[in-house]
């Protein structure tokens, strides 16, 4: 997985009144974090961002910090995204500095891959887990992991056991678990009209 650059500021002044100026100028307060490091309150610009994570195909993609001294070319992956409940927009972030040679968790989206025998048959796709927990490098997070459900015939589920990840990734979420199952649709009750009853 190749880094992109994200380019930040440091934060001098701290507090709800400078980030509500922040957020009004197109910036989004940030916080870079990681083990055995303080964390460094940061700025991002809004547009820039959103337009990073869109390029990089998710918010796990490794990214390479530019603009801030002692931050210069550390590589940090979206740890996670605050956004306004109505409009999206991100009002706060979380930077985890990663080590390149150190596993981390992370969530990965499930694409569901084929259509099942099931729905052939008429069935309905409940697709019930849409991310996987899993660890592994920074440099092998797969963008996401894709889960083969053809087989799956109706009033069957795939498990997280059924999953295969890829090289070097270990799923952590509960084997037992169901990621998609094929729900059957119920048969319409007939009803018999009752019998009518001779004339007297």
């Amino acid at each position: 997985m190749s880094e992109l650059a994200l380019q930040v500021e440091l934060r001098e002044e701290l507090g709800k009144g400078v980030c509500r100026r922040l957020r009004a100028a197109g910036r989004v307060p940030a916080v870079v974090f990681g083990r055995g490091m303080t964390s460094v309150p940061v700025s991002l610009n809004t547009k820039e961002l959103t337009q990073a994570i869109a390029q990089a195909g998710g918010a796990n993609h490794i990214f390479s910090l530019k603009g801030a001294a002692g931050l210069e070319g550390a590589p940090v992956i979206v740890s996670e995204i605050l956004r306004d409940r109505f409009k999206g927009i991100p009002l706060h972030v979380d930077l985890h500095k990663v080590n390149m040679a150190e596993k981390v968790k992370v969530k990965v989206p499930v694409n569901l891959v084929g259509t099942a025998i099931g729905a052939k048959e008429g069935g309905l796709v409940d697709f019930s887990m849409h991310e996987l927990e899993v660890e592994c490098l920074p440099a092998e997070i797969p963008e996401h992991i894709d889960v083969d459900i053809t087989e799956v015939a109706l009033g069957h589920s795939l498990h997280v056991g059924d999953v295969v990840a890829p090289s070097g990734v270990v799923i952590l979420d509960d084997p037992s678990a169901s990621v998609v199952s094929i729900l059957g649709r119920k048969a319409a009750e007939e009803v018999e009209s009752p019998e009518a009853t001779p004339a007297a």
